[in-house]
C-alpha cells in the first residue's frame, strides 16, 4: 500500500485507464490509500498532517501499508524535535518506508522542506532541476532543496525526475484534462516510492532499513554535491537487479 496526496497518485500507480494506457505509473499494479491533508490549493495545516499520520498509524496493519509518500512540506525550518518531523519518526519506527520531499527551495543550504528533514526516512530531490520551468507565470531553475540539515545531516538521500513530469489532474472542472504537467520535488518522491513498491514485489521481506541501504548501494553518482544529489540518481534497473539475501 502507498499512502500519498491525491494529486500525485498516478505517478505511483496509474493504470493508464484514463490514457486507453497510453500513460502509466512507475508502479500500476500497487494499492494506493490516498490521505488527503492538503486543500484544491496545495495549503495545509500542521493538524491536519499530524491526523493523517495518526490515521495512518491506526490502519496501517489492517490495511497492509508498507510505503507512506509525503509530497508536501512546511517552507519554515524546523529541526528534529518538531511535532511533524517526530510524527514521521513514528511510522518508520512502526516498520514503513517513508519517502519525503527535499522541497523547491532553491540552490541554497539548509532549505529541506520540513519533514523532509528527519535523519529517518528517505528524502528525495530532483535529478533535473537545472531546467527552466514555468509554474504560473513564474519561471526558475535548481529549485531542488538541498542540506544540510540545521542538525547538520546530509540531505537528501536520493535524487529523481522532478521536471515536467506527466502527472494526474485534481479535474476540478468537467471540462479539466485528467492529465497535466508538474515540476517539483514532489514529483520526484513519488518516482522514488513507486520503485520501492516494485522492489517489495520482488522482495517482500524486506524491512524499510534494507530499503534505504539497497538505494544507497545502487543509485548513480550524477558527479554532483553531495548536499544536492545525497547517494545518486535512482536508478530502477539497478534497484531490481541481481538477488537479495535476507539477514538471518
Amino acid at each position: 500500500m502507498i499512502v500519498t496526496p491525491s494529486h500525485v497518485a498516478g505517478i505511483i500507480a496509474g493504470d493508464g485507464t484514463m490514457s486507453d494506457g497510453r500513460i502509466r505509473g512507475v508502479a500500476p499494479g500497487a494499492a494506493l490509500v490516498p490521505v488527503r491533508v492538503l486543500d484544491p490549493r496545495g495549503n495545509g495545516k500542521l493538524a491536519s498532517m499530524l491526523e493523517g499520520i495518526e490515521w495512518i498509524l491506526s490502519v496501517q496493519k489492517k490495511l497492509e501499508i508498507r510505503i507512506v509518500n509525503i509530497s508536501a512540506g512546511a517552507t519554515w525550518k524546523q529541526g528534529e524535535n518538531s511535532r511533524l518531523v517526530l510524527a514521521v519518526n513514528a511510522l518508520w519506527d512502526a516498520g514503513m518506508i517513508v519517502c519525503t520531499a527535499a522541497g523547491n527551495e532553491g540552490d541554497g543550504k539548509t532549505n529541506i522542506t520540513s519533514p523532509g528533514v528527519s535523519r529517518k526516512t528517505i528524502t528525495v530531490g530532483s535529478c533535473d532541476d537545472g531546467l527552466m520551468i514555468d509554474e504560473h507565470g513564474r519561471k526558475f531553475e535548481n529549485y531542488s532543496g538541498r542540506g544540510p540539515t540545521l542538525s547538520c545531516i546530509c540531505k537528501p538521500e536520493v535524487i529523481a525526475p522532478g521536471t515536467n513530469i506527466i502527472s494526474v489532474n485534481s479535474m476540478r472542472r468537467r471540462s479539466d484534462p485528467p492529465y497535466s504537467v508538474k515540476s517539483g520535488t514532489s514529483m520526484s518522491t513519488p518516482i522514488v516510492s513507486g520503485a520501492i513498491a516494485l522492489l517489495l514485489e520482488k522482495y517482500p521481506a524486506m524491512t524499510n532499513r534494507d530499503v534505504k541501504l539497497r538505494i544507497r548501494e545502487r543509485a548513480v553518482d550524477m558527479k554532483l554535491s553531495f548536499c544536492h544529489q545525497g547517494w545518486g540518481r535512482l536508478s530502477i534497473p539497478a534497484l531490481l537487479s541481481e538477488k537479495w539475501k535476507e539477514n538471518p
